[in-house]
Formats: C-alpha cells, structure tokens, sequence
C-alpha cells in the first residue's frame, strides 16, 4: 500500500501532516495486535479460575481442581480454537490428592496428582473428543516432589527432587511398571529440562557438578522404553563453571544447547554459551560475555548505556576482561533455517527490610539460617525482571546479531518465562503480557522495527472498566501457528451495561495474533 501526499508551501501544518500519514501507513502492518475471540466464565468472590493445557490446533483445555468438605473433583472444558465450547465435565477424586500437571497431545489430555499420603502418583488420560478417560496408580517407591511432567507416546516423565537430588520417574503405559531413569545423580543438582523428541527418545538436563568440582550441564538421552542411550557432561574452561542451560535437536542427531556460565563457584552469570555434540560425543563450545553483546544493556536509559558502552570499549582497548554479573536464564532454544535463536531473561531476587522489633525471640529471621527467603532482616519479596535478550547464531556458533526487551513492572514469586517470540516475515516479534497489558517490541536482527507498544486485553462489552484496585491477573502462551492465548481472571464493572453484568469478576481467555 502506497499514500500520496500533496504538499502545499503555504502551511508547515499541512507538510507534518502529511508526514504522519505516510508514517502510519508504512507502519501499519507493525502495529496492531489482533485479538479475534474471547471467553468468559463468571467466578464468585473468592471462587478460582482455571488452568490452561493448549492443545494446539484441537484447541484449549480449561481445568482446575477443586477441594469442598466431602470431596476434591477435576472441572473440565475443552474449547475449540474459535472458543466453542466442545463438552464440559469433572471427575471425582480421592482425598489427599495435590494438582502436580497436565499437558495434552494430539488425541489425549493427561492430568498429574501427587498422593499427600502415599509414594504414589495418580494419573488420568482423558480422550479430548468425549472426555473419557482412564486412571493410573503410579507407584514413585519414594516420595519426592514433582516440578516437571512430560508425556510420550508411550510413557509419562515426572521430574523432582529427592533430598535435593534430581530424579525422574518413568512409567510406561503399555505394561503400567515404573521405576527411577538409570544414569541419574546421587548428589545435589538441578533438574532444568525433561525435553521430549518426536520419535519418542527424550533427554534430561540437570545441572550439577563434574569429577573436578565445576559447575556444568549433564546431558542423558534415553531410547523410548527407558534406557539409557548416554550420559555425558558439557566440558567448561578451567575456572568457569556452566550454569543453566536449554537444548535442542538439530539435523544428524546433533545436540545443540545453550546457557549461561560465570565463574566456577558463583550463581552469577557472567555471559552465554551455546555448544554443539555431535553422535560420536565430540564437544564444541563457544562463549560470549554480555559486553560482547551490541544491545544487552540497551534496557537502561540512554545515558546510563552510552557510559557502559563506553567503559566497554576502553577496557577492550586495553586488553583487559570485561565482566558483568547477572542472574540470567535461558528459556528456548530453536533452531530456525540457517541459524539458532536462543531466548532468555534477566532478573534479580528483591527483599524488603523487617524491624526486629516485630519478631523477638524464637519466630526472628535470625534463628532460620540457611533460608533463602531470609536475609539478615530482610525477607524476600519476590523477582523483578529487567529484560529478555534474543540471540542469533549461526551454524558453527558465531554471534550474529543480539537484540533486547525491557521488561516494565514484573516481579513475581516464581521464576517463569515471560517473554515469548514469533519469527515470521523476516521479522521477530517479542511479545509480553503484564497487569492486563500486552507488549510487543518488532525487530529484525540488530535493528528495531518498531519499540515497544502496549495493547489492552480486549474486554466482552464496550464501555468495560477493570477494577484497578482489585487483584487482575493475566499471563500469555504459545497457542498454534502464529497464535497466543492470553488468560486470568479479571474484575469489571461497566455502568452502561445490563444490570447482570455491570460488575462481574470473570476469569477469561484470549485469542491474541501479534500480525
């Protein structure tokens, strides 16, 4: 699309005018965010909203689990990718159950239930066109927490911790026996992925330590059925130590991962690496500080970034190290025709001062050594995030370009992924949603397309207000093709509507395409 403007010498107005206009129209394919459907569920006072499994191009499964005094029951409703709804129901369960997951394939949802009671799992594979289904007792042998769940064809992973070692439990659904994956770790670590492959092989990552005390990344690849195809770990330089990490499978079984190291005993990262293992287990490894990065700091305001970029520059000028400490995670890694996009977050741990006035004697944080939560006479008080970095590598593991979303308001209790991305068109979009609000960020490698913008979630009725005052809580998944789900719960009130619906508290879903 093309405008034509004609300029007249005898108004400036009309020259910007016509400036503007041009400028809208070249950027009309950036700045719109499509939010086609929406579903509402009206929620009493105190009453919860759902969990979402997305079941892509089937469509969504809204669930939750309900405790009442007599018993605790599965709600469930499947929607279509139009937010039709196919069929409702709920399954009653027994006492002593604790929501541990779900995660839906092509034809099959899975929900996960921990036993309070009992070293036992339960498990309910639910047919997604009619809603039937089928339990499973699945006997853990020890009790542990579960933190991760996956599902294959033929076998469900559920990952936890055991005495703060990392274990994952296989059961297979063919012949209904389980039992813990051999090549696991007898000492403290850190399980980051159970990732599970197509052809039904799947891997686990745990980060722990090696025969020389480093920090580093354990790589295990197991056959379908269980078994223990290798078990190897990532190779860090001397005095470095690999901190967390994110894998995928590229062409010829090659390994691909990508995370973050710092120095052999800290929690601080200092930059990122990507490695590549080849079938044979040959390692290669490439790594690159965050002042090696054009646009790392570039959250910061202008100022503060030239005078880093500065300081960058001398100390490279002079040979000397550049070193930035960061708590940083990789959350994706894919790759994407000739090269590999690797998307991560940064953040910190924030604490709020306690007078020790309020907690003499036996409840002071004092007496809780070791606790995480507590730090001198400061409690934690949550993760403010500060951006996401994305990155572009090619095939032999050189940088090509690196581009950054600030992160605006975000703190949260747990470590989560915020920020999502769309390739498409030779573009990136970067997409986020906070306090009702979806923003985006459009770049193409080094280079911004568009900064960041801010859409609302779209309401049912004109006219609706959100109640500010009132907790809004929403989040964003990858949905199917260039598609998200937005979803929450919300508190409205809308004077200009029916009397049934001026004020509703309303737990909802969005469609939402960043086209």
């Amino acid at each position: 699309m093309s405008a034509k403007c004609s300029i007249s010498t005898r108004s400036r107005l009309t020259e910007t005018l016509c400036a503007i206009l041009i400028f809208l129209v070249a950027h009309k394919d950036y700045a719109q965010i499509a939010q086609p459907d929406r579903y509402e569920i009206s929620l009493g006072e105190n009453e919860p909203g759902y969990r979402i499994a997305p079941a892509y191009t089937s469509g969504l499964i809204l669930h939750r689990f309900v405790h009442n005094t007599r018993s605790n029951f599965l709600e469930i409703i499947r929607l279509d990718t139009a937010f039709t709804e196919l069929w409702k129901g709920s399954v009653v369960l027994g006492r002593n159950r604790m929501f541990s997951g779900a995660r839906a394939d092509k034809e099959h949802i899975y929900f996960l239930f921990s036993q309070l009671t009992a070293s036992t799992f339960e498990l309910l594979k639910m047919n997604q066109e009619n809603g039937t289904y089928r339990k499973y007792e699945i006997n853990s042998f020890i009790r542990f927490n579960a933190t991760e769940f996956q599902v294959t064809d033929s076998a469900a992973l559920i990952g936890g911790y055991f005495n703060r070692v990392p274990l994952v439990l296989y059961f297979n659904f063919f012949n209904h026996q389980s039992r813990v994956l051999p090549g696991l770790l007898n000492e403290d670590g850190e399980l980051t992925q159970v990732k599970v492959f197509d052809d039904g092989t799947f891997q686990v990552l745990i980060s722990g330590r090696n025969y020389q005390r480093q920090k580093t990344i354990w790589i295990k690849n197991y056959q379908p059925d269980g078994s223990l195809i290798d078990n190897y770990a990532l190779e860090p330089e001397e005095n470095m130590g690999l901190i967390f990490g994110r894998s995928t499978r590229s062409v010829n079984n090659m390994q691909i991962l990508s995370g973050v190291f710092g120095h052999r005993n800290s929690e601080y990262s200092r930059g990122l690496f990507i490695a590549s293992i080849d079938p044979t287990g040959l390692q290669q490894m490439k790594y690159y500080n965050f002042g090696d990065l054009q646009n790392f700091f570039n959250y910061m305001k202008a100022k503060r970034t030239n005078r880093i970029k500065e300081r960058i520059e001398r100390r490279k000028i002079r040979g000397k190290k550049i070193r930035f400490n960061y708590r940083f995670l990789i959350h994706e890694v894919i790759e994407y025709e000739d090269q590999f996009i690797v998307l991560g977050e940064a953040f910190f741990p924030q604490y709020t001062s306690v007078s020790s006035a309020s907690y003499r004697g036996f409840f002071s944080p004092r007496v809780f050594y070791g606790n995480p939560m507590i730090r001198g006479d400061q409690i934690f008080d949550g993760y403010r995030y500060t951006h996401a970095i994305i990155i572009g590598f090619d095939k032999d593991g050189n940088l090509l370009w690196d581009n950054s979303f600030e992160i605006n308001d975000v703190k949260t209790y747990t470590l989560e992924q915020f920020v999502r991305f769309e390739v498409h068109d030779e573009k990136i979009v970067l997409i986020y949603l906070y306090d009702n609000q979806i923003r985006t960020k459009i770049i193409r490698d080094n280079n911004v397309l568009e900064g960041q913008t801010i859409d609302p979630i779209r309401t049912l009725y004109d006219n609706d207000v959100l109640v500010k005052e009132r907790r809004n809580t929403s989040q964003l998944d990858y949905w199917y093709d260039n598609y998200f789900y937005a979803f929450g719960v919300q508190e409205i009130e809308n004077e200009a509507a029916p009397e049934t619906v001026k004020k509703r508290r309303v737990f909802f879903v969005n469609k939402v395409n960043p086209r």
